[in-house]
């Protein structure tokens, strides 16, 4: 639940106001979007919803705990057992295979055997699609199985919700979709979804969509019934001014 976040960034004498008082909440399980303009502040909300950036006032509480009150260690842990988080670039590391980047998270977070984590890995990147490259070095796959994996290191931990900063914004329309394929199949598994994107065929994948501009949320939209999805929640942000 996020009530009055703000966010100023001092720049000088100049303030930039990114956040304007943006107030919501995300039910567990839930799946939601946000759009708007560039600008509008879609992804400067994820990062302070999620504790990744520090809010400049306003208060988010996450599985009972309110974010800004935490450490930065504390903040961490969180980040690493409670989250996990996709990005359009996928920040995968050069020197290591697929399969041990997906696993770095879960040796930081040090609670099971090397021989568990390696068990559970392989059995996200069956899910995934992308088993066969468990070994291969990042240059060696497409972005759409790069993307893949990095959905699988976000699982690694188990989290409770997924953070998306348009996580398909770099590929193709084949491969975004089955990014969002399995992103749909791990919210129906109960893992809660919030994702940022310009997309309105990514956006129409979620239960309710929310729309940002100039640092504020001025509406949301429920995505009902299975046809037509897309054509609606394009039809309601045109009425926003999208």
């Amino acid at each position: 639940k996020a009530e009055d976040v703000s966010k100023v960034y001092q720049v000088k004498q100049n303030k930039n106001t990114v956040l304007k008082n943006v107030s919501f909440s995300i039910k567990k399980g839930e799946f939601i979007s946000v759009m708007g303009p560039s600008g509008s502040g879609k992804s400067t909300l994820l990062y302070n919803v999620s504790g990744m950036d520090r809010m400049s006032g306003g208060s988010v509480v996450f599985n009972d705990k309110k974010i800004e009150s935490l450490s930065e260690k504390e903040l961490a842990a969180m980040r690493l057992g409670e989250m996990g988080f996709i990005f359009q670039q996928i920040h995968l590391l050069k020197n290591l295979s697929i399969i041990d980047n997906i696993i770095v998270p879960a040796y930081q977070k040090n609670t099971e055997s090397r021989k568990d984590i390696n068990r559970k890995a392989e059995e996200l990147m069956e899910r995934a699609g992308i088993a066969s490259l468990a070994d291969h070095d990042i240059t060696q796959a497409s972005g759409g199985q790069l993307q893949r994996a990095a959905v699988c290191r976000a699982l690694i931990n188990n989290p409770d919700i997924i953070f998306g900063d348009e996580p398909t914004g770099a590929l193709n329309s084949s491969s975004a979709a089955e990014i969002m394929d399995l992103l749909s199949e791990i919210n129906r598994d109960g893992t809660t979804v919030m994702l940022v994107t310009h997309d309105v065929k990514v956006a129409s994948r979620s239960s309710r969509v929310l729309f940002m501009k100039d640092g504020m949320i001025m509406g949301e939209h429920i995505n009902n019934g299975d046809n037509g999805r897309e054509e609606r929640l394009s039809g309601w942000l045109t009425q926003q001014g999208f």
